[in-house]
Order: C-alpha cells, then structure tokens, then sequence
C-alpha cells in the first residue's frame, strides 16, 4: 500500500494561489491556529497540566467511590487495608517511575506496545496488541462506560432501581460523546479531562473534609484493634494486593501519547511522580474517612462504599454522589480512548493494523480512525455476552505485559548501553515491579485457572494471526484490490491523510 493520499488535490493544505495553487482550486481547509507551516500531524498539546490530568483522570474511576471492600475483605482488618492501600501506592509509583525512563528514552507514542516493540520485536508486541484490540480494551471501555451509566441515571430513578436497557442507552450516549470529542479536538479533549479531574478531586474531597472533621472530633472506635493480628489473613494479602493495583492502574497512559507531550523529558517524569502522590494521598485518606464513619462490617456490606458513606453524614445531599461518580467515569472513559486511540495509530504506522488508522484529519488533526476504530466493538460487546467474566480472564494479560514491558527496560540497560536516557531509574525499582507484575500473573494462574487459562488461549491466538496478516503477503490480487479499495473509500469518507512527520 502506497502513503499517499487519495483525497483530491483541492484539499492540498497550502492550496492557494500565492502558494501555487489555481484560482479554480477548492480552497485549502482552515487549519487550527497552532498549526505550524500548515502541517497535518499530531501537534504537542499535552502540557504537564493536561498530563497530571489525564494520569489522575484515568486512574480515579468508579473504584474508589463504589468498592473499596476487596482489600478490607481480603487483607482481614483495617490497618492491615490502609498499609496495602499505601504499599500499593509505593509499587505503582515504581511502575510508574520505570515507565518514566521508558518514556523519556523511546519518545514514541503507543505506550506497553512500543516498548515490547523495542525490546523484543515484532511478533511479541503483536500478541500484546491483538489481545488489546479483540478483548481488553472495548471490554474495559463497555464496563467503565456501563457504571457511567449507572449513576448517571441513579438520581432520576431513585428509591427504585435503574431499567436495565435505560442503562444501556445512556451507556450508548456516553461512549457516542467521548468518540465525538475525541474525534473533534485534541485541545478540548484534555480542557474537559482537566475538568473532570477537578470533579474527581472535588467528589473526593467532600468524601475525606467530614471524614477526618469527624475523626478528630474523636470518632475513632473503628481503629480500635486496627492491626488485630488474629484477623490478618496472610494467604489473602496477594489478592489484597492484587485489588490494590487494579485501583491503582492507570498511571501508564501518559506513555501511550508521548508524541504529544511539551518537553517530554521533564513533563513526563514529573507528571507521573505529581500524579501518583496525589492518587496514593487521596486513596488512604479516602479509606481512612469511610472507616471513621463506618465500620469494617458496614462497609463490607455496602455495594457502593461512597454512597453510603454520603447517606449517614450528609442527608440530601448524598443524591449528589452519583452525579460525581458517573462524571468520574466520564473522565476515566475519555482519558482511556484518548490515551489508546494513539497506540493503534502507533501500531498502524509500524504495519501491524491498516493504514488508514496512522492517518490524521486534514482539519482537526485528530487520529479519527483510530478513535472510531473500538466505537462498534464497545457497543456492540454492551449488548450481549457477560463483560464481567471477559474482564476477568483477560485482566492478568494486563500484569502480565507490563511486567514484559519493564523487564525490556531492564533488559535494555544491557543490550542497548548507549540508548539516551535523560531520565534513569535504579534498577532495583523496575526489578521489584517486575517481579510484582509476574507473582500477580502467577497467582491468577493459581487462584482461577479456568478464566486464566480462557485468557490465555485468546491472546495465543494473536500468533497465527501475525503470521496471516503480518508476514504472509502473498495476497490474491482481487483480496489486496479490494483492500485498497476499502481503504481509499474510508480515508475519503474520513477525510484523513497520512501524517507529516
């Protein structure tokens, strides 16, 4: 397949007749106001602001508002959930640390693909995209989008439940705005996920402000026998931790749109240290506040921590959490899509998916085929089969690759001594994560083989795959024709040309 672009010369950016063109020529499309000698690229628009929120913005969903209860569950008592709370904090700021120096070190877009591309080839970053694209992301997208929809629509129907199928179509809007936005604007999609970060920040605050009024006032009979050694459960802690980091998760997506980043060497570092104190601070103090205000018990048998918690102390006004969480979600929905839209642009430039989705809109210089490209899959997965279970024999994947993307970062300190890296971690600390990475892989593999193993074979598919669709490009002539031809028809349709770099 050629690079060239099939729209018609009129559409030329430069297509005037001071700059060459003919007076009968369509005039060339407005670009935005940043756009430098009229080029259709990405441009750098995340600066550290916009970085710290779209790490924050991704990492804090519906998690913290909803279901804090697994580590309290499995960690057996309320000291022992806070130090997992803090120490999973600890680990993903190694994790994020190491992604730092990945980041800083191969300044490209796409995030756990690009660094397993560097590290260990083609065929292994594949497999890590094949799984992505099938089942991880459009099945992560659907369940965030799903609580979205949820608590959206929870004040409207209260005391009753919410309809099944109202959920669905307000999870069918919600995901149809966040593609929308992502498609129009680069600039409006990080000003609203700065907003959104606000919210979240402001939800979490009106949870930790009474909290802790309350506990300095002196309610502090739920810390009572905080660390009470018969109720630790040892054999649950690596499941606590587990939970802990998939609260946690969220802190690499900054990687995954590298390219687009002011200054990356010093924006990146330091946005994910920002970041991370800022989630672990609001984390503790977060389960710190429910544990004043309710007990270990209470909160076990809670389904949405956060809304009981706003029942007991404020009345009303807890009609008001929901609205906060679904805009949480919101959040977590558009710094996902906008964070991994980028990692199949990416992944098409180095030919692992069509050419059309490394293409940019000749207007709004947007990735538009790489956003829409999860949008029928989101959709079409809210309506039939079990998401839950998908997410749960798939979501070892996730530990698994990253844990292969940082020992790349190790393995490359020998392989490619030479490789600039203007920010550099002790090795101790990509070591520790990846270890983490790997025993949470391990314990998946123990504690639900069924599912795990489910997971596994799906993405062990993406082998036979790479070899049909990758290396094998023996084509019949009529199948590559009519690939060209889909994929002119969709670039026209789109109004995308490939980038400028």
């Amino acid at each position: 397949m050629t690079r060239r672009s099939v729209i018609g010369e009129g559409t030329g950016v430069n297509n005037t007749p001071q700059n060459g063109g003919h007076p009968g020529d369509t005039p060339a499309p407005k670009e935005e106001p940043d756009a430098p000698n009229g080029k259709v690229d990405l441009r750098k628009k995340v600066t550290l602001l916009r970085g710290i929120s779209i790490i924050i913005g991704t990492i804090i969903g519906a998690g913290i508002f909803i279901s804090p209860k697994g580590i309290l569950k499995n960690s057996g008592s309320v000291g022992m959930s806070l130090v997992v709370w803090i120490a999973c904090g600890v680990l993903s700021l190694f994790g994020a640390l190491s992604y730092a120096e990945l980041g800083t070190s191969i300044q490209k877009s796409g995030g756990h693909y690009t660094y397993i591309l560097e590290a260990f080839g083609p065929q292994m970053a594949f497999i890590r995209l094949w799984a992505d694209l099938i089942a991880i992301r459009p099945a992560g997208l659907a369940v965030i989008s799903l609580a979205f929809g949820q608590y959206i629509l929870e004040p409207i129907f209260m005391p009753c439940g919410v309809p099944e199928i109202a959920i669905k179509l307000a999870t069918s809007i919600g995901i149809t705005s966040v593609m929308y936005l992502n498609s129009m604007s680069t600039s409006w999609t990080n000003r609203i996920q700065i907003f959104l970060t606000f919210s979240k920040l402001l939800a979490i605050a009106i949870i930790i402000v009474p909290g802790l009024y309350m506990l300095f006032k002196g309610e502090t009979k739920n810390f009572e026998n905080a660390f009470e050694v018969s109720n630790i459960k040892l054999t649950g802690l690596p499941l606590a931790f587990y939970s802990g980091m998939y609260a946690y998760a969220g802190w690499f997506y900054l990687n995954f749109v590298t390219e687009e980043v002011e200054n990356p060497e010093k924006t990146v570092p330091l946005a994910i240290c920002i970041s991370m104190a800022i989630v672990t601070f609001c984390y503790v103090l977060t389960n710190v506040a429910y544990y004043t205000v309710m007990s270990a018990e209470e909160l076990l048998a809670s389904q949405a921590v956060a809304v009981t918690f706003a029942g007991k102390m404020m009345g009303n006004f807890s009609v008001a959490v929901p609205v906060f969480v679904a805009l949480s979600c919101f959040g977590s929905m558009n710094g996902c899509l906008f964070a991994f839209s980028r990692m199949f642009y990416v992944a098409s430039r180095e030919g692992h998916l069509p050419e059309v989705l490394s293409m940019i809109h000749v207007r709004r210089h947007t990735p538009l085929a790489a956003v829409l490209v999860l949008y029928p899959m989101t959709v079409f997965q809210l309506f039939v089969g079990d998401i839950y279970s998908l997410l749960n024999f798939m979501s070892f994947l996730r530990w698994l690759f990253i844990g292969v993307a940082v020992l790349g970062l190790i393995y490359m300190r020998y392989t490619r001594p030479d490789m600039p890296r203007p920010f550099k971690v002790p090795l101790f600390i990509p070591a520790i994560f990846s270890f983490t990475c790997f025993f949470m892989v391990f314990l998946s593999l123990y504690s639900d083989p069924v599912n795990t193993g489910i997971g596994f074979a799906i993405s062990l598919t993406g082998i036979p795959a790479y070899y049909i669709f990758i290396v094998f490009d023996r084509r019949p002539k009529w199948l590559q024709d009519g690939l060209d031809s889909l994929n002119r028809s969709v670039q026209i349709i789109l109004e995308v040309i490939p980038a400028e770099h």
